[in-house]
């Protein structure tokens, strides 16, 4: 008689999170980690200068504290920033990041 094949149990978000190592434990962080190779994870954006959706964007901070958008597009490599849907200048950036 020959052995049945082990069929895998379907894994679950848990079974792929990421998992940080803490003194001897093991930390599952529940909320899986975006990123451009998790394809369900990736937020819809387009490059205002060519359409092209082959965009990276991120969340920052610049150094007064105003919260942008950062968009660089891999086609053109035209990037933005953006502040309460409004684009700001490149000017606008380079002063705001100036330290005081």
């Amino acid at each position: 008689m020959a052995a049945t094949p082990r069929i895998p149990s379907p894994r679950t978000a848990l079974d792929t999170a990421p998992r940080i190592r803490r003194r001897g434990r093991t930390q599952v962080i529940e909320a899986p980690l975006g990123s451009l190779t998790q394809r369900d994870h990736r937020v819809t954006a387009a490059c205002r200068g060519c359409g092209s959706p082959h965009v990276t964007r991120l969340s920052m901070s610049l150094t007064d504290g105003t919260p942008v958008e950062f968009t660089s597009c891999h086609r053109c490599e035209h990037r933005t920033w953006e502040n309460g849907g409004g684009e700001l200048s490149v000017d606008t950036v380079i002063e705001r990041t100036r330290k005081s």
